[in-house]
């Protein structure tokens, strides 16, 4: 499928700091991509470059068949930053209807995104008494105007309480669906988990990282834990037969590699009624983040 965002190569120096070394990342049409780093890592450059704020020193960067900072890049491409900030004077109502005429989309269908983001009861309210929660899915409104082809989000989740971060999510999922290409970048890890199609990790300016998750589980190779429990009476023969760490009276802890994963739940599950239940722990995405940048610190890249 071709790529809806291209960036090939790109450099980016401010004096002596190098933001960007030779970045190559791709989003196709409907994928949804998780853009990761530290704070300095280089995604808010990034974000700069897709958008036309600035120019590569080095490489280059595609939206469809433009170049960023022309007309037709800039109408495709919709962007949510961290902090938004509106004219508090001005209603939701007035600033959404002003975000469609620059989009030449209806007024009918700004409204529309002010009900999707569930802002159409204060659409008559003076934007400054918005909340941060309130101005953000503003903020998400108008960058669902006019059906964006490419949508950059920026921490777009600050502010918002769990109802609305979920809202949010599957929001970006009906986007995604529709073939609108989304790069996501947040500190959130946990809750982008499961909502994102591939990980791109940053590490000083550095592409550390590029793959589905399930692909860089297999690739860090950290461990599998499982924590086996049984009856006060069954503990010790649960513990004698699987090895591992007693946690407590009732718990058997086992910590190991991914190949073993299949033999080890058939050991537990031939223990029949000995074992009451089990939970299995994957590494998450905060381990998986952890092991690329340490690795690249070191020296290592994927």
């Amino acid at each position: 499928m071709t790529a809806l965002l291209t960036v090939a190569g790109v450099s980016k120096r401010f004096g002596r700091v190098e933001a960007l070394t030779g970045l190559t990342l791709s989003v196709a049409p409907g994928e949804r991509v998780a853009l990761l780093g530290h704070n300095g890592a280089g995604k808010t450059t990034l974000l700069r470059l897709i958008l036309g704020f600035l120019r590569p020193d080095a490489g280059s960067i595609r939206v469809g068949d433009h170049a960023p900072d022309s007309t037709a890049a800039r109408r495709a491409v919709a962007y949510l930053p961290e902090n938004v900030a509106f004219p508090k004077a001005l209603t939701g109502r007035e600033l959404i209807g002003f975000y469609a005429r620059l989009r030449d989309v209806s007024t009918d269908d700004a409204m529309a995104a002010l009900e999707r983001v569930g802002l159409a009861h204060a659409a008559d309210r003076a934007s400054g008494t918005y909340s941060k929660g309130m101005r953000q899915r503003l903020g998400l409104a108008q960058a669902l105007l006019g059906s964006p082809r490419l949508m950059l989000l920026d921490e777009p989740t600050s502010g918002l309480d769990p109802l609305s971060r979920h809202d949010f999510y599957a929001l970006v999922d009906v986007v995604a669906a529709a073939g609108t290409a989304v790069l996501l970048s947040s500190h959130s890890l946990s809750e982008i988990e499961a909502r994102t199609d591939r990980v791109a990790i940053l590490r000083e300016g550095r592409l550390v990282a590029d793959a589905p998750l399930s692909r860089l589980q297999a690739e860090a190779a950290l461990p599998v834990r499982i924590r086996v429990r049984a009856q006060p009476e069954t503990i010790d023969d649960v513990s004698d037969r699987l090895g591992g760490t007693r946690v407590n009276g009732q718990t058997v802890e086992l910590i190991f590699s991914q190949t073993e994963k299949m033999r080890r739940l058939a050991a537990i599950s031939a223990l029949g009624p000995l074992v009451t239940d089990f939970d299995v722990t994957q590494p998450s995405l905060d381990d998986i983040y952890v092991h690329f940048s340490r690795a690249a610190g070191e020296g290592g890249a994927s």
